[in-house]
């Protein structure tokens, strides 16, 4: 038997001072022309992406790692929209964030260690702008420039230092009733948008849009800047807010798009009477319409994303997107305040449409505009002079900042970060295959072969299973789930779109709901015995790995897969249904995917779902298998990766665990990451690399 064995983080930084080091991009040399961990870390991680008010120039963040240091630095570039005139302009040891152009473009603003800055174009005449004591999060300059609109927390609760003054060392939080913690965070304090004059050097007059009220906008854990808009004339301020707390907050997903005149400072609920979430307003550039993102039903967080626009003078909704199958993910108006563009996920890949707002027959399917076609993913739009410009990614290649004409559709990589790393790497070839699943329906399946892929001989391969569960497996780039460095490995890589993700109409969406351990479970059967059966595949080499819903996944599979696989690696997954329900936080998440509580006996769907909780099935483990979790995951806790080891060493199956007591449900820093990707692999390497490796 294998003997277990526990890791921490990685070795420490350097104990010099380190707080000044200016980290920034460095020329890197790839050795055998393949992807490996320290690499992709060190790619520049391209993000921030805003156009100037005349269209004509781009502003842009690049992050760089270093890795000794186990740090990130995030660096402001700018460019035209035709890639040229490229240039850095901040070079400093902290973080540059949140940028955009404000004074017509004159000047740009920024945050900067908490607070709000303003600069040239060229990144000289930097000023501060804000000084207040606390973190500002996330801004919008109005239209005219007198004002700031603004994101700072507030507190939530009274600690237990303050209630008893003589225990002021004491750290106990005192709770008394639900959501008291987030993804990563326990909630101490909450975000309320803030709005203040501005007269050309400093802020002052603030207000609190949300003055003594106990609620979030932006909304946790997820919710930034984007929910929050200002109207052309700057007399309004439209934000996202779920005016809930406590239980009612923890079972529902009703927010609404309110609106709130700075002049009167009255509140109106634009979106009242409509039950799931309403995020993300944006204004037409008349001022006249709203567009913004909402869900139908409350409590369903992965129901249908559609696309709304509201008269503001008629107060008529439209349903824009109402025959178009799939989400809305991110959109802007074009410059004349008729049409929209967005992004939306269909068959696999994220492309760009364009929509007529305003025309009455644009409730067709006909008049929703496919304007980009191939195997990548747009991740955000925005207009430019004669141009969209968004990020765009693959499996094949990190995000990059392209201009998508808008005369013929041509696409065109402006910000070419990491061309010259990608021009030393082989990558491997990316296939879109159709599998039948056992109901007869077509599955997209990505299939990624080794960079020297030869058909004529046998290669391990790893069936990917993804979280979520409602995300496509769409060509993501991941620092942590990197198909194309498994691949660069020798391994074939396996990526089902089972049922339960979007992309493939709303019914194979919702799906998996009520259905964990059914049919998607036997759509990954399908997928993997579909390419088991090719002769460059050893079907007696086959591994399984996934996180979260994907970690559920393999714990899963470890007890039903009847000899398949050879090998199980697991992160963040859900080994034990029961306890899920009493741990996680966000309870509408529970309550609609599972059915609702364990204890509910006559609730069929609920225990249907308690059926399939991997930990029933442990008895029928017989394959090795290696858990990942950080103990900071508050969403699904590290006590489940536990029981899963613990389970596997009590049954004498070959297991390892890795903890990282400072990582939440990601992996976010450089070296945590990296020994991700080391222990994965040489968890893999040993199980599949070589015959006859399962021991007794």
């Amino acid at each position: 038997m294998m003997t277990a064995v526990l890791f921490s983080a990685c070795r420490l930084a350097p104990k010099e001072d380190v707080s000044e080091t200016i980290i920034g991009k460095k020329p890197l040399e790839v050795k055998d022309g393949r992807l490996n961990a320290e690499v992709l870390h060190l790619m520049g991680q391209v993000g921030g992406v805003t156009v100037s008010p005349d269209g004509k120039t781009v502003l842009y963040s690049v992050s760089y790692a270093d890795i000794a240091l186990n740090k990130r630095n995030t660096e402001l570039f700018s460019m035209r929209v035709d890639g040229s005139d490229k240039k850095q302009i901040t070079h400093t040891p902290g973080s540059e964030s949140n940028a955009q152009y404000i004074k017509e473009g004159t000047r740009i603003a920024f945050l900067y260690q908490g607070q709000l800055w303003e600069m040239n174009p060229d990144g000289t005449a930097r000023a501060q702008i804000s000084r207040s004591d606390k973190a500002i999060e996330g801004f919008r300059f109005s239209p005219d420039g007198k004002k700031v609109l603004f994101v700072s927390q507030v507190k939530a609760f009274e600690s237990s230092a303050e209630r008893y003054e003589d225990l002021d060392k004491s750290s106990g939080r005192i709770i008394d009733d639900l959501m008291y913690k987030h993804w990563d965070e326990w909630v101490e304090s909450i975000p309320h948008p803030f709005v203040a004059d501005f007269d050309g050097f400093e802020l002052s007059n603030v207000t609190d849009l949300l003055e003594g009220e106990p609620f979030e906008s932006p909304m946790k854990p997820m919710g930034g800047i984007e929910q929050l808009a200002w109207s052309p004339d700057s007399k309004s301020i439209a934000y996202t807010c779920r005016k809930k707390t406590g239980k009612a907050y923890a079972q529902s997903t009703n927010s609404d798009i309110y609106l709130y005149n700075t002049g009167s400072k009255r509140t109106g609920n634009l979106t009242e009477g409509m039950l799931g979430y309403d995020i993300n307003p944006q204004f037409s550039s008349d001022g006249r319409y709203i567009a913004w993102l909402s869900m139908k039903r409350d409590g369903y967080e992965s129901d249908k994303v559609r696309l709304f626009v509201l008269d503001l003078t008629t107060t008529v909704k439209k349903y824009i997107t109402e025959y178009f199958d799939y989400n809305v993910d991110d959109f802007c108006w074009d410059k004349q305040g008729s049409d929209l563009f967005f992004v939306s996920n269909v068959l696999g890949t994220n492309q760009l449409y364009r929509v007529n707002a305003l025309d009455a027959v644009a409730r067709t399917e006909n008049h929703i505009v496919r304007l980009t076609e191939g195997d990548h993913d747009y991740t955000s739009v925005a207009v430019a002079d004669g141009c969209l410009i968004g990020l765009r990614r693959s499996l094949s290649s990190p995000p990059e900042v392209y201009a998508v004409s808008l005369a013929d559709g041509a696409q065109t990589n402006l910000s070419q970060e990491n061309t010259d790393i990608l021009n030393q790497m082989t990558m491997g070839r990316v296939e879109a295959r159709w599998i039948k699943t056992t109901t007869r329906e077509d599955m997209l399946t990505w299939v990624v072969y080794p960079p020297d892929f030869d058909p004529e001989k046998q290669y391990p391969a790893i069936l990917y299973c993804q979280g979520g569960p409602q995300s496509t497996v769409s060509q993501f780039w991941s620092t942590r789930w990197n198909l194309q460095m498994m691949a660069a490995h020798g391994y074939i890589v396996v990526a089902p779109n089972r049922h339960g993700v979007p992309g493939f109409g709303q019914a194979w969406n919702e799906q998996i709901s009520g259905d964990y351990g059914g049919q998607n479970m036997r759509d990954y059967l399908s997928a993997i015995d579909a390419l088991s059966k090719e002769p460059f595949v050893d079907e007696n080499r086959l591994g399984c790995t996934g996180a979260s819903y994907g970690g559920f996944s393999v714990y899963w599979l470890a007890g039903n897969h009847n000899k398949r696989f050879k090998a199980f690696f697991s992160h963040a997954g859900i080994m034990n249904l029961e306890a899920q329900y009493l741990e996680t936080e966000e309870m509408w998440f529970v309550d609609w995917d599972l059915g609702g509580p364990y204890w509910e006996r006559y609730n069929s769907t609920a225990q249907k779902s308690y059926a399939n909780s991997p930990h029933l099935f442990v008895g029928k483990w017989d394959t090795p298998i290696m858990v990942s979790h950080g103990e900071l995951d508050y969403r699904i806790l590290a006590s489940q990766g536990m029981m899963a080891f613990n389970a596997a060493q009590l049954r004498n199956i070959p297991s390892r665990m890795l903890i990282f007591p400072d990582e939440n449900h990601w992996i976010s820093q450089p070296q945590n990451g990296i020994l991700f990707q080391r222990e994965f692999f040489r968890w893999f390497d040993h199980w599949l690399k070589k015959e006859n490796k399962i021991e007794d």
